[in-house]
């Protein structure tokens, strides 16, 4: 079997130097956290140097991008109708109180016990797609102004579409809104964008299209093309 040998005790780091490898090392990543990670991350950039090598813009966008995500989530959760709740229970005891089984409590309700002798019973029918569709929509914004367009679609909806600005750049966000009600889902984004192009997938019913910002001082508009399986195009603030 073999061992090994057991280094001397003038072969070990001495005090000193373990100290010193642990400040070069605390040295290092301060350096890495002061030029790398705050100008990417929150666009905390108070050498420069994340400027210089192109970080604080990507932290900048990133901020942004949430920035103008919560203000879309806040304004989509105000328009949300509220459920009444006494609404709710009055209607469910109205069902109730007509129901066929509450009218007629001594019939089976089964559909094959209610069927004539020799008819054959009913086929199921699936509920066709939307059909197909095809807008445009122009519209300009103003410095600072922001416009949101959604599409209704129902769940594995495509929608192909194209926009492109005249003006200027714009900020863009790609999102939908379940129509149950939950969590938004954003598709894509962008920050300085003069154009787009692509197909939208709706991960569930609801309404999906896209919010834009225009942070420039200038006018710029907008044309957007849309074709596929939604049912309506509109503006929705």
């Amino acid at each position: 079997m073999f061992n090994a040998e057991i280094p001397s005790r003038a072969e070990l780091p001495s005090t000193a130097r373990l100290v010193m490898s642990t400040v070069i090392a605390a040295v290092a990543a301060l350096v890495i956290l002061i030029t790398i990670v705050l100008p990417a991350e929150y666009s905390i950039d108070p050498t420069g140097i994340g400027r210089a090598l192109k970080l604080t813009q990507m932290g900048e966008i990133k901020k942004q991008l949430a920035i103008e995500a919560e203000v879309d989530r806040q304004r989509d959760r105000q328009q949300s109708p509220v459920p009444d709740r006494r609404s709710s229970l009055v209607g469910l005891l109205a069902g109730l109180l007509i129901s066929p089984a509450a009218a007629h409590p001594n019939h089976d309700d089964d559909t094959e016990n209610r069927m004539t002798p020799g008819a054959k019973p009913p086929i199921a029918v699936a509920q066709p797609a939307p059909p197909g569709k095809t807008d445009e929509v122009i519209f300009t914004l103003k410095p600072n102004e922001g416009i949101e367009y959604k599409m209704t679609m129902l769940r594995g909806g495509v929608a192909q579409f194209s926009w492109r600005t005249d003006g200027g750049k714009v900020n863009y966000d790609m999102h939908g809104t379940p129509k149950a009600g939950g969590k938004e889902t954003s598709y894509k984004k962008g920050r300085e964008v003069a154009s787009d192009t692509g197909s939208l997938t709706a991960a569930y019913d609801g309404s999906h299209g896209w919010f834009w910002r225009n942070r420039g001082s200038a006018n710029v508009t907008i044309t957007l093309r849309v074709d596929g399986a939604y049912t309506e195009i509109k503006r929705v603030n």
